[in-house]
């Protein structure tokens, strides 16, 4: 057994390995529904991820700073998993959550317009629909290599082979869609439901002006339209 400190410093006794989702249940079916992950012994954490040690938790919802970066990071994958069903060919570079929602950058021989926002969104609407659960898993480095190289994915190989020899590699799944990713990530495709593509920028790979010239899409989402309303509106 392990022992998890409240919020209220009250401390309960947990199975070794129990999901951050099972302890909010354990408090309340409310604030299970209504967080988005967690900050478990400083770090911040996805809900699907699980408890081994003892330590302190705080559950995140949306309005902290460490609920949008979890919500708007998972909307980045839903778009790229939207612009990859729309265009297979195109080729990821890195998508993270920024200080207003979030960009991905995609390596894609055609350039994509403002009517393709739409498309995009229309195809972000169907993975929001179908709920898929976000599922992390990890591979030894030369099998991560290997895999993204058989994705098709030279930006990733590129990222696995930059990381420390003793780094943990870790993949995201919904779906069909992987992404090599560090996460954390909401537990599923169905609470980014209000969102809206912005812009489209050329961003160079790593910031680098001597490498490829990338297509940076930008994107905000919120849990309720009238969030989105209001924002596009200020």
């Amino acid at each position: 057994m392990i022992k998890i400190t409240l919020p209220d410093n009250s401390v309960r006794e947990y199975e070794k390995g129990t999901k951050a989702l099972d302890v909010a249940k354990s408090i309340s079916e409310g604030l299970a529904r209504n967080v988005v992950g967690a900050i478990y012994k400083g770090e911040t954490i996805g809900l699907q991820d699980t408890l081994n040690e003892d330590g302190n938790i705080k559950f995140v919802k949306f309005e902290d700073r460490e609920g949008k970066d979890i919500f708007w990071h998972t909307s980045s994958h839903i778009m790229a998993d939207a612009i990859k069903r729309l265009w297979p060919s195109a080729k990821l570079a890195i998508g993270p959550a920024i200080e207003n929602g979030f960009y991905y950058d995609i390596d894609l021989d055609y350039r994509l317009t403002s009517e393709d926002l739409e498309k995009i969104e229309a195809e972000m609407k169907k993975i929001v629909k179908e709920g898929y659960e976000l599922e992390r898993f990890e591979l030894p480095r030369e099998e991560a290599i290997k895999y993204m190289e058989e994705e098709g994915e030279p930006y990733k190989v590129e990222l696995i082979q930059d990381l420390p020899e003793d780094a943990v590699i870790s993949f995201y799944k919904h779906g069909d869609f992987v992404d090599l990713c560090a996460g954390p990530h909401l537990l599923n495709t169905k609470k980014p439901r209000a969102f809206k593509l912005l812009s489209i920028a050329g961003a160079y790979w790593r910031g680098n002006e001597n490498n490829k010239m990338l297509q940076r899409v930008y994107g905000i989402s919120f849990e309720k339209a009238k969030d989105l309303e209001a924002y596009l509106k200020m």
